[in-house]
């Protein structure tokens, strides 16, 4: 055929072709593969190939590529520097990628890093952390052997493990203060050891003290002022611990008017919300206002305690075993197997370790003490991270 009249065939074909429906248009171009040789369908698969199996990634502006590659999922970024050269380069050059990851799993994310590939690291490493928290191998343990009695409390603060009970202090005030079996809490001159003043108002044991700069503004306190908190089995009292020894309660919180619901002997305060948890769960409360903003209620929360609760994840224990929760999803994200120990009712006989990591793990604050408790041999078990491989 000329070349003249193929043209004009060709044109009257296509125009023809576009008035077909879909399903005419498909049984045509089966027509012609059926009616095609060797030649003709190495051209067809060819030209499929560039039309179907671009390469967007190569193709695409490199921030369009980026946003993209923001909506796959981890395992599928990893397969995908798996493909060529290039698509591991492009994969790996993309900070907010990584970071976003790692962010996902709990990870603390440092923004003036914007190494791509430090982030792939980071989010390799923190994968295996949690899966080594699933699967119970994040975790050893370790026994301190010495003592010739039981040991009934213990403290642990900047690194240091003592048998104390229910003490705080504050270097800036100089003052130490301590809760006691007679309902009272007591302040005391850190450097010369003399009783500044005696609180009073619980009418349990008061089980746990703590001293803490307030960070958030209220009608009662300004950012900046020192509290001291105390708590017995059923309430919590709030104490302005300032210059000023002598003082008067703020505010007391409990979970129960009429006392029904008993407070565990674990309490936590980080100048903005206090958290405690009770026979029916773990409670929140903000500092600014005393409302209670969150309760996290457990299978079972009359066994279940509170050890340590972060922005990321919170630390609990039972009678067997310890248990990582991530507090976004209020799901466990690993236990570890627990001796039998005695469990204080005072709350004095085991503790957390090293608590940073609960704010999101960095990759440098997953190691240390976790977790201690006092034995009935009178020896001391520690729950240690094990180093990340």
């Amino acid at each position: 055929m000329e070349k003249a009249a193929f043209e004009g065939w060709l044109e009257t074909v296509s125009a023809t072709f576009l008035t077909l429906n879909d399903q005419q248009r498909n049984h045509s171009l089966d027509h012609l593969i059926s009616l095609s040789g060797a030649v003709q369908l190495r051209h067809l698969s060819n030209g499929l190939e560039t039309l179907l199996k671009r390469d967007f990634l190569r193709l695409l502006p490199l921030e369009l590529a980026f946003y993209l590659l923001r909506w796959l999922d981890p395992q599928t970024l990893l397969t995908c520097c798996l493909v060529c050269k290039q698509w591991n380069k492009v994969i790996n050059s993309c900070t907010e990628v990584w970071q976003g990851v790692c962010r996902e799993l709990g990870w603390r994310i440092d923004e003036s890093i914007q190494d791509a590939s430090h982030w792939k690291g980071v989010y390799l490493k923190a994968k295996l952390r949690m899966m080594q928290l699933k699967d119970q191998e994040a975790f050893e343990t370790s026994s301190l052997i010495g003592h010739s009695a039981r040991v009934y409390a213990l403290y642990y603060k900047d690194g240091l493990l003592c048998t104390v009970f229910s003490v705080d202090y504050n270097d800036e005030l100089d003052v130490l203060v301590s809760g006691s079996a007679d309902f009272s809490v007591k302040v005391w001159a850190l450097s010369a050891g003399a009783c500044l003043n005696t609180l009073t108002g619980h009418t349990e044991w008061v089980t746990k003290v703590m001293l803490q700069k307030s960070e958030v503004e209220s009608m009662m306190h300004s950012p900046g002022d020192h509290i001291l908190l105390s708590a017995d089995k059923y309430e919590i009292k709030v104490w302005p611990l300032g210059r000023e020894i002598n003082c008067k309660c703020l505010k007391t919180l409990s979970v129960s008017e009429d006392r029904s619901i008993s407070l565990q002997p674990r309490l936590q305060f980080d100048g903005r919300y206090i958290v405690c948890s009770s026979d029916l769960g773990v409670y929140q409360w903000d500092f600014a206002s005393f409302k209670i903003l969150r309760v996290i209620k457990t299978q079972d929360p009359a066994n279940l305690s509170l050890l340590s609760y972060g922005e990321v994840f919170a630390l609990l224990f039972d009678n067997h075993f310890l248990y990582v929760m991530d507090l976004r999803t209020e799901a466990i994200s690993g236990r570890w197997p627990l001796p039998a120990y005695r469990k204080s009712k005072r709350g004095s006989s085991f503790l957390a370790g090293v608590t940073s990591w609960l704010n999101g793990l960095d990759g440098g604050n997953d190691s240390g003490l976790v977790f201690a408790t006092s034995m009935p041999d009178h020896s001391i078990h520690l729950v240690l991270w094990k180093e990340n491989g």
